[in-house]
């Protein structure tokens, strides 16, 4: 059966192949955590408060898209006293930039420390090979110290 669908177009009921490059409009997008300012929290907060009328509370949490949740945090958070409670943002607190110095001067110092213990071990490999050169010209018969060549030349 073919159907019509007007001004010389024809329906016969095969249903295409997706597009390669069309998104599936059944998924979503991953869905990102909203924030809000201060600002807003008491404006809200205020506006909520102060909604009298029989449904205008819901009204307000609707336009806004929040939960009743949202407020009872943000109420609990103004009531608390805690100055910049709602600006106080969630997850783990940011790392102090003096730990940060503090691991950068440990690995400083270790790095010193290793270049020290190399220049120590060169200092007593020089020692012992001018020991050895002054014992090897000691055995040596006709060479002393000042008939060396530098002196002599």
């Amino acid at each position: 059966m073919v159907l019509t669908a007007g001004q010389g177009l024809v329906d016969d009921g095969r249903v295409d192949e997706p597009e390669a490059g069309r998104p599936d409009p059944e998924v979503e997008p991953k869905a990102k955590r909203r924030t809000f300012t201060a600002e807003y929290k008491a404006r809200i907060l205020a506006e909520y408060d102060a909604a009298t009328r029989p449904g205008e509370k819901g009204a307000i949490l609707r336009r806004e898209r929040l939960y009743s949740a949202h407020l009872v945090e943000w109420r609990r958070a103004r009531d608390q006293g805690v100055a910049g409670a709602f600006s106080k943002p969630r997850g783990r607190p940011a790392p102090d930039p003096r730990d940060k110095e503090i691991e950068q001067l440990r690995a400083r110092l270790a790095r010193q420390d290793k270049e020290l213990e190399a220049s120590r071990r060169v200092m007593d490999i020089m020692g012992k090979a001018n020991a050895l050169v002054e014992a090897l010209s000691e055995s040596i018969p006709g060479i002393t110290r000042e008939s060396s060549p530098k002196e002599n030349g």
